[in-house]
């Protein structure tokens, strides 16, 4: 999720298990402590494929932040010792925060390594957009009566009043989940579609429109669908290219470990000469954030690029925003996603990777 929402998840956190002895001071301490584990954006790990697929690494593993969790409540205890609770109760306190900002984390899209050492796929219950004001606001307006009035008995109501609104609608998110994948499963048995892997997730800023997108060889089937839907999506082919892109990147490091990131969730197009590969998970139709040009083609030579940077982005239309919404409310509205897809194939200056 992103940062602020980190922020005041964390402060309320720590001010509903420490408010009592800390003040207001706990809030603050939360805020610090619930952002801590992305404090791994300032590392640099040689490329953008690097980057994005070890964020979310060692500093989200459960494994991790337990030993930190230990590490800080004893420190804590010996420099700053204070009588009126004990050191499970901070313990308890720090590990909480740090656990509940990695599990939030894996309910987006992104990819969370919780389980670093050891590598499974990163987790993405891809059931909450990465910025989700109904998610983020009761937590924010509860730090907010907590600064003002403290951490008495209104501002502690207010912490565990917010915690327990914020929590079921991250449950509430699930539902949202099963929807989708239910009526994805069901469009796809209609129109015939055996795909090798699907996936699904809110679009921006809500969980009433869902976009949902099955994998099929050299071609994807994207859709959309809302709550108030009373039919299967309808699907639209999207070419995907996946064979000649794969063949082309046969041996590319970046490529593989794209593949492992995002569960092969991967679109590939040719472009000025350059195969570049879209995470297709993240953002909108059309809209991908994360998009890198694995390898140039030079006549019927193909360069794998050893370091690659991240692929220019299209400024983003906001005017699609409305044109979702307008789709959430109303089935029949027309929109069209192979439309809103064309994007990924236009011409960008672009260098080659270092």
């Amino acid at each position: 999720m992103d940062s602020v929402t980190q922020a005041v998840l964390g402060a309320s956190i720590y001010g509903a298990m420490m408010g009592p002895w800390q003040g207001r001071k706990a809030l603050l301490y939360g805020a610090v402590l619930g952002t801590l584990p992305d404090m791994d954006v300032v590392l640099d790990y040689g490329d953008a494929v690097a980057n994005m697929t070890f964020h979310r690494g060692f500093s989200h593993s459960l494994f991790v932040l337990g030993g930190i969790s230990v590490l800080l409540a004893w420190c804590i205890r010996r420099w700053r010792p204070h009588p009126g609770y004990s050191g499970l109760r901070l313990w308890l306190a720090i590990w909480l925060l740090l656990s509940t900002h990695v599990l939030l984390d894996a309910f987006t899209s992104y990819g969370t390594q919780l389980f670093w050492p050891f590598s499974p796929p990163p987790a993405a219950i891809s059931s909450i957009f990465i910025i989700d004001p109904l998610y983020t606001l009761p937590l924010l307006l509860a730090v907010v009566v907590g600064a003002i009035w403290g951490l008495q008995r209104t501002g502690m109501r207010w912490q565990y009043a917010a915690l327990a609104l914020s929590t079921l609608y991250l449950g509430s998110t699930l539902l949202g989940k099963q929807m989708a994948d239910q009526q994805l499963l069901a469009a796809m048995h209609r129109d015939g579609i055996q795909a090798e892997h699907t996936f699904s997730s809110p679009t921006p800023f809500n969980t009433v429109l869902w976009r949902v997108v099955a994998v099929d060889g050299d071609d994807y089937y994207e859709g959309v669908v809302s709550w108030l839907d009373k039919s299967p999506p309808r699907l639209e082919r999207l070419p995907r290219n996946a064979t000649a892109g794969q063949q082309a990147l046969s041996g590319s490091q970046a490529h593989d470990r794209l593949r492992w990131f995002t569960r092969d969730t991967l679109r590939y197009d040719l472009i000025d000469g350059y195969w570049v590969v879209t995470d297709l998970r993240l953002g909108m139709t059309g809209y991908h954030p994360f998009r890198f040009p694995l390898a140039q083609v030079t006549g019927d030579s193909v360069t794998v690029i050893e370091a690659p940077e991240q692929w220019p982005t299209p400024p983003a239309d906001f005017s699609q925003l409305g044109m979702l919404r307008q789709r959430a409310l109303d089935p029949d509205y027309p929109l069209s996603l192979y439309d809103l897809a064309q994007p990924l194939t236009q011409s960008m200056a672009m260098p080659p990777g270092r």
